[in-house]
């Protein structure tokens, strides 16, 4: 029996594939269980399957299916919650189980979508797939939500009180950990921001042209904007954008006249303070939003040098300095870096849990385990110890993640300065959403002082 089972989900998913590999079949529900089904099988990344399969489809469909797959991800929790009031919590085909989160998603958490268009979609979108007497079981639970739906939506947000980590669809162990360090109340916060879709800010690129041109090119574009002021972003111009499509496709974007990065990553190279004709190492630098903005810091007199070990990340990053005019700076892999050669400022931006960027990285919560952090730590150690090594005497070292655990902020640099007494410590900050409104990052900066 379970054989039969997998050979026929097998078929179903074959059939989605055949389905969508047709220009004229490229359905965005259907687009979006195929990409949900890639994802809880492997270990992609779902921005990463989107900007494979969003091009493929009509303009119109783009915005719904992304929708979708970050949706469902996102309130995973709280909807495999409602099939279980549902069904007596027994366990559905993966097939049957996603297409009813598809279902549920848009009949609780999408109000443009009707009721009765939630629910005969995914009815329609299970025959598609051939998923038999599946099709009625699922029209029956969909529908039976729809009638109880007042009173579940209720439920759903007695759950973010009595049980916040499936109310607001966090793993567990995070939540209590955060819950113990700043209380209920903030913690709270923080999973209501990771909920939200993340905005775009874009910063605008001075190595090509000033605020002025750029806003009045995005003027001519039609992206609404909004300037941004936090205080450490205040020689750099910020702003919060509404484009009327996608980034990419806006001259503006591709003319390198500006990057698109959260204001909370400005903090590290405000704290870096790189000055005109100094020599500076960006120890991770891909995809580039800092090394870039260092040149742009120094007006692009002095030299930046740019290390990361992936291939494709330093491809990326190469696409990225030659699209802003970041002539400055120069691309390496870091096992290219010289070991003799001594930088003034070191920046050392390193790998980490990403905890602080859950709103943007909305599958991150469900891939991280408390076990992978003392590996992370290990890592960030290593790196930082890499980077002390390049700074010259006088020189700036900065740390950064975009990480909330101690683990892996103030635990790293305290054990750094613990075993480096040439190195002291200068100042530190930790930004977190619910008390900056940004994304979470933790910066410290330190000096060689021997």
């Amino acid at each position: 029996m379970k054989h039969t089972c997998a050979v026929a989900v097998g078929l179903a998913w074959a059939c989605v594939r055949a389905h969508t590999s047709g220009v004229s079949a490229k359905l965005p529900r259907e687009i979006a269980a195929r990409l949900l089904r890639q994802w809880e099988g492997g270990r992609e990344r779902a921005d990463a399957l989107l900007a494979d399969a969003l091009p493929t489809l009509p303009r119109r469909d783009r915005s719904l299916c992304q929708e979708l797959v970050l949706g469902v991800i996102r309130w995973r929790a709280p909807l495999d919650w409602l099939i279980e009031q549902k069904t007596d919590g027994r366990r559905q085909p993966p097939a049957a189980r996603l297409v009813l989160r598809l279902g549920l998603y848009q009949l609780f958490w999408l109000d443009r979508v009707p009721a009765h268009a939630a629910v005969d979609t995914a009815v329609q979108l299970a025959r598609r797939l051939d998923l038999g007497r599946a099709a009625g079981f699922i029209n029956a639970v969909l529908r039976a939500c729809q009638r109880e739906r007042d009173a579940l939506r209720d439920a759903l947000q007695r759950l973010k009180t009595d049980d916040p980590a499936l109310g607001h669809s966090h793993p567990a162990w995070l939540v209590r950990r955060w819950i113990a360090r700043w209380g209920a109340d903030a913690a709270g916060r923080l999973l209501a921001w990771n909920n939200q879709p993340a905005p775009i800010h874009g910063r605008a690129n001075t190595l090509r042209a000033d605020a002025a041109v750029l806003t009045a090119r995005w003027r001519d574009e039609g992206v609404e904007h909004e300037p941004l002021e936090f205080p450490w972003t205040e020689s750099v111009p910020i702003f919060r954008l509404q484009p009327p499509g996608s980034i990419a496709d806006l001259p503006s974007f591709r003319d390198g006249l500006f990057y698109v990065q959260d204001a909370s990553t400005l903090l590290a190279v405000h704290l870096l303070n790189p000055q005109p004709g100094e020599e500076v190492l960006d120890l991770c630098a891909a995809p580039g939003g800092k090394a870039t903005l260092i040149a742009q810091r120094i007006g692009g007199e002095g030299t930046v040098i740019a290390c990361d070990a992936q291939p494709r990340r330093l491809e990326r990053l190469r696409e990225n300095l030659a699209r802003l005019g970041a002539n400055c700076v120069e691309a390496r892999p870091v096992a290219a870096l010289g070991g003799q050669q001594m930088f003034d400022r070191v920046l050392a931006d390193v790998p980490c849990s990403n905890t602080g960027v859950l709103r943007r990285r909305v599958d991150r919560r469900w891939r991280l385990r408390a076990e992978d952090l003392p590996p992370l730590v290990r890592q960030q150690a290593d790196l930082l110890a890499r980077a002390a090594r390049c700074v010259r005497r006088g020189g700036v070292l900065v740390y950064s993640t975009c990480s909330l655990e101690t683990e892996e902020n103030v635990e790293v640099v305290a054990a750094f300065l613990q075993k480096h007494r040439a190195f002291e410590l200068e100042t530190a900050r930790a930004l977190t959403p619910f008390a900056d409104g940004v994304d979470g990052a933790y910066v410290a900066r330190m000096r060689r002082t021997a």
